[in-house]
């Protein structure tokens, strides 16, 4: 994929106290921003690490009468059917994504110590666009998501990809995104994955206290085991 002429996204980024080692690119849900998850960033205990929060560009969402706001892509009805997403939109949003993905490598973070990371529609666009990566990421995080343009997966998801550590949370009570639509995206995913782990948690469409925790575990380890040089 060319990003040579994708415009950048503006984010949020926060930058490490100490040299940067690796990175998170972390992609809200629909209708917030990359505001949303800073306030994370000091409970993760990842003085290495930047952390990269894009804005969605600014779309008309079918679901919320037409209303512009962040959005990855649109949703064109709230019904599981063929065409739900536009796909045109995640196709667009997946270049803006890997365009970020090669920002950082040029700033000379290798593909292998970045993460990409989302919620809700963030976390679709985030495995979305990991699982199409020809060259493996450190991992993928996948909060209260869910699989887009599933008759895809077949041809596109790469072998590389494989290789990725997955890690997916969500909510057992969660009203937006159905927890079993997210368990499903999970065990599609997780298929001949050498490493994956799931989670739930007694909560709604949000997080939670120990899912934090377990994402800073899950973060600390990842980026613990290998080097800058990887």
């Amino acid at each position: 994929m060319n990003t040579n002429d994708i415009p950048l996204l503006e984010c949020v980024t926060v930058e490490p106290k100490l040299e940067a080692e690796g990175v998170v690119i972390w992609l809200h849900g629909l209708g917030a921003s990359g505001h949303d998850f800073e306030p994370i960033v000091p409970h993760l205990n990842l003085p290495h690490i930047r952390f990269v929060f894009p804005h969605a560009p600014q779309l008309p969402v079918t679901i919320n009468g037409g209303m512009v706001m962040p959005a990855w892509y649109d949703i064109r009805t709230i019904s599981e059917s063929p065409g739900r997403e536009s796909e045109e939109d995640i196709r667009s949003a997946a270049q803006q994504v890997q365009a970020l993905i090669e920002r950082e490598e040029s700033r000379g973070i290798p593909s292998s110590r970045i993460v990409l990371a989302g919620f809700s529609q963030g976390a679709a666009m985030a495995l979305h666009v990991g699982l199409r990566q020809e060259r493996p990421l450190l991992g993928l995080m996948v909060l209260s998501g869910y699989l887009v343009l599933e008759d895809t997966v077949d041809s596109e998801w790469t072998q590389a990809s494989s290789q990725v550590p997955l890690f997916s949370s969500h909510g057992r009570r969660d009203g937006v995104v159905p927890h079993a639509r997210g368990h499903a995206a999970f065990e599609r995913a997780a298929r001949d994955r050498e490493e994956s782990k799931w989670s739930d948690y007694p909560m709604m469409h949000e997080v939670c206290g120990p899912q934090i925790a377990d994402i800073a575990g899950w973060l600390q380890n990842l980026f613990g085991r290998s080097s800058k040089s990887s």
